[in-house]
């Protein structure tokens, strides 16, 4: 038996390439979408509907004394395509695998436009980061589908207060009713789209921080504490973050630590706190800043910990005296965690310590900040101290 994964690029003979064109007429099964198959109405003696990967499997096994079968796949084969989960499968271990033109390709040569330098993010049946990804992309390829239309993610834009950014639609790419619309993101989200489209969003002034950057004014502030700058910019760094990295903050007060961490990484960030006055800060703070990965966890540790996702690292700025707990939930969730706390007292010093070396197994590094800052007094300037903090962090790599 052969099978051969076929990348069909925008589903027209024309775009075929000549090796999947000559894969497509000597096949005896043909399996794919209801639009592919009608897309080569000609091709295969046999034709049968198969979306999912057990679908076409199933058909594979229904059909083992075939020697030529090819499975359709939109676009190219590597580009957000069946073809990585089929290939998982023992069935398509020698599957032979025929590139096409992605929609990326074929877009981007439609507007004369490269795109080495482009971000790529799918919304087709995905969860994605749509705000924070466009705030830090030059230059964003999004597939559309689903309750993710084209009309919905210019909405989405412009109410983030991203709607002068440019924005062009493609629709039906490839098709006889393709269509290709150029304007803002304002004007876009007023207009209904195709179903099966993608967009390329460009923003002039791309933000994308390598460290903690936020001054403390860039808050919204009430009467809840925040880790101030100092102290939050070597908490951060203790954290040694990572590209893509989940993180708890337990005790999230003001949510400071939870925004810089969530546009540092582009990853889960889960802002545990249970006072009301401060939960209701860290939703403003996750409109201000666009984070739509950022997640407010209302209650208290260690109880609030149980079902969020596997945390890669974890700042505890406030327990409520519940440390043993939340350090137990933190080793049950992910051993190898990277855990950093901030602590005032020395009573919460020395239970951290412990906490730290009985329950995780690591030794902690202690670090104490000292900070005073300038402030204009008549015609004087005199340095204020702040309280000083201990920063206790271990774990991770480390551990």
């Amino acid at each position: 038996m052969g099978i051969a994964i076929v990348g069909v690029g925008m589903g027209s003979r024309e775009l075929l390439t000549q090796q999947a064109a000559q894969a497509l007429e000597n096949c005896q099964l043909l399996l794919g979408s209801q639009r592919l198959l009608e897309a080569f109405p000609e091709m295969g003696r046999i034709r049968e509907l198969a979306v999912t990967p057990q679908q076409v499997a199933q058909a594979v096994h229904r059909h083992a004394d075939l020697e030529r079968i090819c499975v359709l796949v939109s676009g190219d084969v590597g580009f957000f395509s069946l073809t990585k989960s089929l290939l998982q499968m023992p069935e398509f271990q020698d599957a032979r695998v025929l590139c096409g033109i992605s929609s990326l390709q074929y877009f981007c040569a439609r507007l004369g436009i490269g795109w080495e330098d482009i971000e790529v993010l799918s919304l087709h049946g995905r969860k994605g980061d749509l705000l924070g990804t466009v705030r830090r992309s030059s230059k964003l390829f999004l597939l559309a589908g689903g309750e993710n239309t084209p009309q919905s993610i210019c909405g989405q834009l412009a109410a983030a207060g991203m709607g002068a950014l440019s924005v062009a639609v493609g629709e039906e790419l490839g098709s006889s009713r393709e269509r290709i619309t150029c304007g803002t993101a304002a004007e876009l989200a007023e207009r209904p789209f195709a179903q099966l489209a993608v967009l390329l969003v460009e923003n002039p002034n791309p933000r994308r921080p390598v460290v903690p950057s936020l001054p403390d004014s860039a808050f919204l502030r009430g009467e809840v504490p925040m880790t101030k700058e100092e102290v939050r910019a070597v908490s951060l760094a203790k954290l040694r973050l990572e590209w893509g990295q989940t993180v708890w903050d337990v005790g999230a007060g003001t949510g400071s630590v939870s925004v810089e961490a969530a546009r540092l990484t582009g990853g889960e960030v889960c802002a545990v706190e249970q006072d009301p006055q401060a939960l209701e800060l860290l939703r403003a703070q996750r409109e201000r800043f666009c984070l739509s990965r950022m997640r407010v966890v209302a209650g208290s540790a260690p109880e609030a910990l149980e079902g969020l996702p596997v945390p890669d690292a974890v700042l505890i700025g406030g327990s409520s005296g519940r440390l043993e707990g939340i350090f137990t939930a933190i080793r049950r969730a992910n051993p190898q965690a990277r855990v950093v706390l901030n602590a005032i007292s020395l009573e919460t010093l020395a239970q951290a310590t412990a906490c730290f070396s009985q329950i995780l197994g690591v030794e902690p590094e202690v670090v104490q900040i000292s900070v005073s800052k300038a402030r204009l007094a008549g015609s004087h300037h005199l340095m204020l101290g702040q309280n000083p903090v201990y920063i206790l962090s271990g774990g991770g790599k480390d551990g």
